[in-house]
């Protein structure tokens, strides 16, 4: 069961998606990836919201440039915490994504880390987990040893 689903906006931004699921992966944490658009698949993404509970999902990634309007989206449909990656690649180098998916409304937050911040992402979404995983609690402690290294 996936304990993190991320989702890309677009095809084209696998790259950053892959950031994620390496990070992941190097902390036994089980993900699956979707690629589903706000504008162009709404229902898609509805699908995939709406069958997160029961499919194990504990945290969504969603990440997305430009108007960047996934992640506040998929927020606005669940109370599973969503973290928001804002990706580089308009004119304005990002600056437009980090902007739409960190003004949110009152009552629908999402955690939203730096643009392109996909490696980041995945850790905030194993802190998340390691409240409730001692496995996930101690591979992030000697994550953080082994960076210090």
């Amino acid at each position: 069961m996936p304990l993190v689903r991320i989702i890309l906006g677009s095809q084209s931004d696998m790259k950053h998606a892959e950031k994620a699921v390496e990070q992941l992966n190097l902390l036994n944490i089980s993900s699956d990836l979707h690629v589903a658009s706000a504008h162009r698949t709404p229902e898609r993404v509805r699908q995939l919201i709406e069958s997160a509970p029961s499919d194990g999902v504990q945290t969504i990634i969603a990440m997305a440039g430009m108007a960047a309007h996934l992640p506040g989206v998929i927020a606005s449909m669940t109370v599973l915490p969503v973290i928001g990656v804002p990706l580089s690649g308009s004119a304005l180098s990002g600056v437009d994504a980090l902007y739409a998916v960190v003004q949110m409304p009152p009552g629908i937050p999402v955690a939203t880390v730096a643009v392109d911040g996909a490696k980041n992402a995945a850790i905030l979404a194993a802190q998340m987990i390691a409240l409730n995983d001692n496995n996930v609690h101690e591979a992030l402690i000697q994550m953080r040893k082994d960076f210090y290294k």
